[in-house]
Parts: C-alpha cells; structure tokens; sequence
C-alpha cells in the first residue's frame, strides 16, 4: 500500500502539534510523516526499526575481529568498503588506512579511548570531520567514542561540561573489554529509545505497533551471526535474502533490503526547506540557548545553510529541534495533579530552563 501525502507529510510538518513524550528524541520531527502512515495500516502493524543497528555489525567490530586475532577475516569487510568508496579507492590507501584505525582501536584501552575523547571533545564545535564517503564514516567510527553530530553547534561551555563527565566515566570500573561490541549495543540502545519516543508521539489508537528487529531473540540470533559476514556494505540485505531463502521467498525485486540513504537525505532536506520559517521561529529565542547550551544565531545560520544543501549533518539538526520542541512542550504543560480549586495553576517546569553553566562541577 503506497501512502500518498504531500508537504504535510514531510519531516518538520506540523511540529506545533504532538504529545509531551517521556523525553526528547530525533523521532520528533517526523511524527506527522509516520502517523499518517500508520494511520492507513490495521489494528497490527509491523516496522522494520532497528534492522541496521541489529543485522549489520558496528565498523568498530573491526577492532574485536583484531582482538580475536582473526585478521583473514577483516579482507573482505575492508575490501567492499574500499569497492564502496568507487572505481578511485581501489588502491591499497583505503584498506591500509581502515585496518590501521582498527589496529590502533583494538590496542586502545577503555579508560584511554574516553580520556582522548574528553580531550578532544572541546574542540567538537571548531573541528568537524568529512563523514562524505563510507570510507568516512567507517574511520571516524573506529573509536571508543566521538562527539554527535549536533556537537558542531554546542557553546564551548557545554563541550567542556561534557568532557569533564567524560573523564569522570573513565576512571569508573567497567567490565568493558571490546570496543566494537560496546559501540553496537550503545547504537542499538540509542535506536530502541528512538523508537519507544516514536511510539508515543505518532500513536494511533487501538493499533498495535510491532517492532520485530527490537525483540531479544532476534537480537541474539543476529549477535550469533559471524562478525565477518555483517560488518560489510549490504549485509543486511544479504542476510534477510538468506533467511528468506529459508523460509521459500526466493523473488525478490533489485535493491530490496537496501534503502538509498540519498533519497532519505533528500526527503529530510525537502521537509527543512519547506519548513524553514517555522524552524527559524522555534530557534528565534530556544530555551537550548537560555541553558548556554548553544548561540541561536548560529542555529538559524545552519539551519539556512542546510535547506540551501550545504552539505551539513542533517541528523545533528534534528537532535537540536527535537530537543527544543520537547522542552517547549514541558515548559508549556500545565500541572494535572488535583490540589483543589484555590490552588494556583502552575507550569510544570515554573523557572525555565537551568542554565548549563550553573550545573559545572568543581
């Protein structure tokens, strides 16, 4: 069933209208796009949320396949993100450069991956790396652990109360021993929040939202699966052709169970542009910038630079929206516990937002 819809159906639609969910999420600017779809599916309707995080192995498994001393393994993985990168990338460069990385994060330490990443978080809103090819992301991914891609637009005051918590998780005690295995279960939780928000806020009533990638079997099947065979370009889609195989569904039309992230990335920035007056009201006095957490005026800047097509992180954008819509939303709320009826209506949140700089720790 094709769900036809026009702009009211593009990311940024409608984001005066939505629930208070349990907190902030990218799912935000998006529910109007999602409701309308589940709105036109029966009382079960089944998402393929999490399929990416769960079926194809994290770059930084590439660091554990070392680890395990199983470098045979890493040809393959290293050879197809070498052939994704096109016709130019056939040299040695690229697989050297990405077996070096994994090399350096399996020697890496815990304790050292988060203290080099205190130390560099403060420079997050200066330093931006090109995550333009998958070669890229791949690199920047083989870390312990690196600045979201909203970082580029937080105040150097919030960068460096991030990295003082960052060295303070360091020295804690952690049964942590594998980086790769610790980047996929932090991205497949990420994910399972985004979702669960995403439940909330496009709720249809009397429907039944399913998530089969998000259930524990299916994440432990996966898990099962050797690291070598997922941690490369099309996995996922590889693996679901094999089980369906399985199962007897052999015809299956070209490009199935590989979603062209070019046409997401065009349809998000679609929905930015159309949406661009309101997004720049939203942004115009932002509750993020009353806690010092960012500068308004550079918000707008990005926010017109990416509706142009700059080419910025568009998922940054929508974690700094998202974030703002949902304090708005708790500011505005009004108080629903029943005290009697002289008591006076009170905000849920009555003083604002508390500034970012008052919480620094000595």
């Amino acid at each position: 069933m094709v769900v036809a819809a026009g702009e009211e159906a593009l990311p940024y639609a409608d984001l005066d209208n939505g629930p208070l969910t349990d907190e902030p999420a990218p799912s935000l600017v998006v529910v109007e796009r999602h409701r309308r779809r589940l709105s036109a599916g029966s009382a079960d309707h089944f998402v393929g949320d999490g399929a990416r995080q769960v079926l194809d192995a994290h770059p930084a498994r590439l660091a554990d396949l070392l680890i395990d001393r199983r470098r045979r393994h890493l040809v393959r993985p290293v050879a197809a993100l070498a052939k994704a990168e096109g016709p130019s990338a056939h040299s040695l460069f690229v697989p050297l450069t990405l077996y070096r990385a994994a090399r350096r994060l399996a020697r890496t330490s815990y304790r050292t991956g988060l203290e080099t990443a205190a130390a560099r978080l403060p420079d997050a809103n200066r330093l931006t790396p090109d995550l333009g090819t998958p070669a890229d992301a791949s690199l920047a991914a083989l870390t312990w652990s690196r600045p979201g891609p909203a970082a580029r637009w937080l105040t150097g005051e919030a960068l460096a109360e991030v990295s003082v918590r960052l060295q303070a998780a360091a020295i804690r005690p952690t049964s942590v021993q594998r980086p790769g295995e610790a980047r996929a279960r932090a991205a497949l939780a990420r994910n399972a929040a985004d979702h669960r928000i995403l439940e909330q806020a496009a709720e249809v009533r009397s429907q039944r939202l399913h998530a089969p990638f998000l259930d524990n079997q299916v994440v432990r099947a996966a898990r099962a699966l050797p690291e070598s065979l997922r941690v490369q370009p099309g996995a996922r889609a590889a693996v679901l052709r094999r089980v369906l195989a399985g199962a007897g569904i052999h015809e299956l039309p070209p490009g199935w169970g590989t979603p062209s992230q070019a046409t997401t990335t065009a349809v998000t920035r679609t929905g930015l542009r159309a949406a661009l007056p309101e997004l720049i009201a939203l942004f115009d006095a932002p509750l993020l910038a009353d806690a010092g957490l960012v500068e308004a005026r550079v918000v707008r800047k990005a926010l017109r630079a990416a509706a142009e097509g700059e080419p910025l992180p568009l998922d940054g954008l929508a974690d700094l929206a998202s974030t703002e819509l949902w304090l708005r939303r708790l500011v505005s709320r009004r108080g629903t516990c029943w005290t009697g009826t002289a008591a006076p209506r009170q905000r849920a949140v009555a003083g604002g937002v508390v500034p970012a700089r008052r919480t620094l720790q000595p």
